[in-house]
């Protein structure tokens, strides 16, 4: 199998590094840096693009403009909003728990920025290819409850406390279907590794072979990264901001960020899990990679605009009774479908 344009590009610049110092040592230590700034360039890049897209998105959709001044077309309106977050004052509450409270907006970006770890981008393409791929993301995803929980309960604040126990409430009841629907595709393919995954989608994509496993994972990463109608932890009407209530200027903007963040990340882990990955006819592997992630993130961005909220008994009834039996029911079929097919073949 060809490489990617991505691990072409990569040997190109090792070899050119290598020829200037000489060591292959210190060659490998400078393209790890190199690999790290990358992924917190294209996460920084994507999130700009993502902030301006929702905007056209939520004004084409409710009929409205959108953003149309700062710069052409209003692409620009980004960059304004990231200034003036700058140069706003950081207020720390009196009675907050000062360590834990300043910290957690840290702390949140980290997990959602250590998935890309394992995410092939292109043919060859992946910077950890690990065998337990799929147990790795689930469990970094998983880590992030802990920051809402913390910094609802940093705040000395009833109203961050109550959003940090629902995002917990809200992860918990999300984290099991999504995990479940996963399990069938790992079911079908007999690996937990991502590069496997995509290379066992080749022929047909499992968005077509699993689509119940599929619907129930889309769902259940609406949920997971706190999007309408499933937007609970931060109910205006009800509790103001959730575990964001306290926070202002740039520590709000990290919990922003990483919120973007996890919107990137549930588009690319739908385009790893269902969508075939990096394959696609004629262009370069990460030219569909980057199509299908945006194709997802639109498709996100349309179901917030279109849906009213949820309560939170009605999300948790949703995800307890209805997606967890049908993710279960998914798993049987699929079992039964797997045996049926080796004993045929």
């Amino acid at each position: 199998m060809h490489s990617g344009l991505l691990v072409m590009t990569a040997d190109m610049l090792s070899n050119g590094i290598d020829s200037l110092i000489g060591n292959t040592l210190i060659t490998q230590f400078i393209m790890v840096i190199l690999e790290i700034v990358a992924i917190f360039a294209v996460i920084s890049v994507a999130v700009i693009i993502q902030v301006y897209m929702e905007r056209r998105v939520c004004g084409f959709i409710q009929d409205r403009l959108g953003p149309n001044r700062v710069g052409p077309f209003g692409i620009l309106q980004t960059v304004a909003d990231m200034i003036k977050l700058m140069s706003k004052e950081d207020i720390i509450p009196a009675k907050a728990e000062r360590v834990l409270w300043g910290i957690t907006p840290m702390l949140l970006f980290i997990p959602a920025a250590l998935v890309y770890a394992v995410f092939p981008f292109d043919d060859g393409a992946i910077f950890t290819d690990l065998n337990i791929g799929i147990f790795f993301v689930l469990a970094v995803m998983s880590q992030s409850v802990l920051m809402f929980l913390i910094g609802g309960f940093a705040s000395e604040n009833k109203y961050s406390f109550m959003g940090g126990m629902r995002a917990v409430a809200q992860m918990l009841s999300s984290e099991i279907p999504m995990a479940f629907s996963i399990m069938a595709v790992v079911m079908v393919t007999g690996s937990l590794k991502m590069s496997t995954i995509v290379a066992a989608q080749s022929g047909t994509w499992f968005a077509f072979i699993q689509p119940l496993a599929f619907i129930i994972f889309i769902i259940s990463m609406t949920m997971e990264t706190n999007r309408t109608p499933f937007d609970l932890v931060e109910g205006e009407s009800e509790i103001i901001a959730g575990p964001f209530t306290e926070y202002s200027g740039m520590r709000w903007a990290l919990f922003f960020l990483a919120e973007y963040t996890n919107l990137l990340t549930a588009a690319v882990l739908t385009t790893t899990l269902f969508l075939g990955g990096w394959q696609g006819p004629v262009l370069p592997g990460i030219v569909w990679f980057i199509v299908k992630v945006f194709l997802m993130i639109f498709v996100f961005m349309w179901i917030r605009w279109t849906f009213p909220r949820t309560r939170i008994d009605q999300m948790m009834g949703f995800s307890w009774k209805i997606l967890l039996p049908l993710a279960l029911f998914n798993i049987i079929a699929t079992g039964i479908g797997v045996y049926i097919y080796n004993w045929m073949y």
